[in-house]
Parts: C-alpha cells; sequence; structure tokens
C-alpha cells in the first residue's frame, strides 16, 4: 500500500521570519475497511463467507484504479482474520457485469505505454497484476479457501486471475479464452505458470498458442472448473458447495497448502514472465497494434449491447 504523505506548501519569503510560517494541511481521512467504488463486499456469517462483486461502471477490465482496490480488499481481509473481526473462511469473487466476468488487461492502456515506448511502465502494471494473484494463490496466508465465481466470460487476464483460486465454480455457457497471440502477444500475468502446473507445460503451452475459447464444459473436463452451474444458478452453486465443504474445511486448507509446498509457485517467476511480457509488447508492430485497438472496439460494442439488453 503506497503511503501519501502531506504535501507542504512552499515559505513565503516575502514575509519577514516572524511572520512565516509551514502551512500544512489536514491529513486525510482514513480509508474505511470494504470502502469501494469498484468492489461490492458482503460478509456472510452464517457461512463464514465474504462475497465480492467487480461492478465497474466501466469497460470491465484491470484498470489500475481496480488494482489498487484489490490491493486495498487484501489488506482489508487480512486485518479482518487477524483481529477476530470477520471470521472469513471462504472468499468469493464474482462480477455485477451482465455477461462477463472480466476482459482482462486494460488494452487502451497497454496500446498506449507500447506507443510510447515505456517499458517501465508495462513492467509496473504487469507486477501489480501478479503481486495480486500470488497473494491470493497463497490465500493471503491465511486459512481461507478461494473460490472464482464465473456467470460471465472470462477473457486474457481475467482467466488468468481465476486460476490463482482454489475452487472455480462456472455457468454453463460462459467462455474462457487467452486471445493475446492474436494481436502477436502472450498472456503475461501467470497463464503459463499456472497452466503448466496443472496441466503440464506442452498443454499449457497448446492452449495458450491457439488464441480459441474454451468452453466452462471443456474446462471442467480438464480440471480448470471445478463445479458447473446452470445458468443464473451460480451463486446457488457456491452456496452448496460451501455447505457440503465447510466441515472439511481446515483439511481443505491443508491440501491445496500441501499442492503449493509439492510444487511452489514464487513471486519471482511470475515477475520474470511479466518482464518478457513487457518486452514482446514493445516489439509488436503498427499493425498489432491496430488489431488490437480493433478488439477494444468490438469488446466495447459487444459490451453495449449487453448492458442495453440488462435493461
Amino acid at each position: 500500500m503506497t503511503l501519501e504523505y502531506p504535501a507542504i506548501l512552499p515559505i513565503d519569503r516575502t514575509k519577514s521570519r516572524h511572520q512565516r510560517s509551514v502551512e500544512i494541511p489536514p491529513p486525510p481521512q482514513p480509508r474505511r475497511p470494504f470502502a469501494f467504488a469498484d468492489l461490492e463486499t458482503q460478509f456472510d456469517p452464517e457461512l463464514d463467507t465474504l462475497w465480492t462483486y467487480m461492478r465497474q461502471r466501466v469497460r470491465p477490465s484491470f484498470n489500475p484504479g481496480l488494482l489498487a482496490e484489490f490491493g486495498h480488499w487484501q489488506a482489508d481481509i487480512a486485518q479482518a482474520c487477524s483481529s477476530g473481526d470477520m471470521p472469513i473462511r471462504y472468499v468469493v469473487l464474482g462480477s455485477r457485469f451482465p455477461g462477463v466476468f472480466s476482459l482482462g488487461g486494460d488494452l487502451d492502456l497497454f496500446s498506449d505505454h507500447i506507443r510510447n515506448g515505456d517499458r517501465e511502465a508495462l513492467v509496473a502494471y504487469g507486477r501489480a497484476c501478479v503481486r495480486i494473484l500470488h497473494r491470493n494463490m497463497l490465500s493471503l496466508d491465511r486459512p481461507i479457501i478461494t473460490i472464482g465465481l464465473v456467470e460471465g466470460d472470462a477473457l486474457g487476464g481475467g482467466f488468468e486471475a481465476l486460476l490463482s483460486f482454489n475452487v472455480v465454480i462456472a455457468e454453463r455457457g460462459t467462455n474462457f479464452g487467452l486471445p493475446e497471440t492474436n494481436f502477436g502477444l502472450f498472456p503475461g500475468m501467470g497463464a503459463h505458470c499456472f497452466l503448466s502446473r496443472r496441466l503440464g507445460a506442452a498443454r499449457a503451452e497448446q492452449m495458450i498458442l491457439s488464441g480459441r475459447s474454451y468452453s466452462a464444459e471443456e474446462l471442467y473436463d480438464l480440471g480448470i472448473v471445478h463445479a458447473l452451474a446452470d445458468p443464473g444458478k451460480g451463486r446457488a452453486e457456491v452456496e452448496s458447495y460451501i455447505r457440503q465443504n465447510r466441515r472439511r474445511h481446515s483439511g481443505h486448507c491443508a491440501i491445496y497448502e500441501a499442492s503449493r509446498s509439492v510444487n511452489p509457485l514464487a513471486l519471482g517467476e511470475l515477475e520474470a514472465v511479466v518482464d518478457l511480457w513487457a518486452d514482446a509488447a514493445l516489439r509488436l508492430s503498427d499493425a498489432d497494434l491496430k488489431l488490437m485497438r480493433r478488439l477494444v472496439g468490438a469488446q466495447t460494442r459487444l459490451l453495449e449491447k449487453a448492458q442495453v439488453a440488462s435493461c
């Protein structure tokens, strides 16, 4: 979390030494826990579950503002567990955007940084993403089980984010994809690291290179999605999963911890891939960037139709 220090106004040297004063504005008000603009949270004491939904009012991607809120969200969860204010045993993340879990990375931002040749900004963005995913993969070093609730399509970084959860529950008919190779890039926020550990390096490369979409049913057969729900029944399926498994919570936490121990994934490995991704991004041609922009336009049009249909 970045600490913000109050600005000290310059001294007015037109005044005498005795008249001079340093004016310090009042410190910012402390941030209320779990108070966000783009995240909606609710704690269910019956299930010991923190429900969280992304509720972006713009294109549902991981823009810098949302990433900052996820950092605060994780800190709030850790603090709530440590203080005992909330006995959180399950954390669920979903999306309120109609038909979309997440479109992944902020392609508009990528395009600007690439055109400006700003490798530092690309790396900073990527590392902010993987720090959040790595902490989620570790369940914030708490006895917490993380669940990704997929009620709409998860593309690019949205798919990568879900790979960091202990459990993924998806509605039938939802789609997952890693389209980055279609415009000359590759998914750099953890897909290769996570998929290689789950499917093996060859199968992971095949999935990434294909650039195609996979249905929830296909990923269920591969073991990436852990339970399927009928459309509109995703939350009910998560609640059922928690009720059925809450007595085995401690054992499940131990199993996930053992899996991380047997097949560890260091933050440094994720960051090294981010560096490779940034270098690859800066090698994109003008034609690749135009294709990226067309993809953004196509996604925007689909989102506008989805929003109109939901009204």
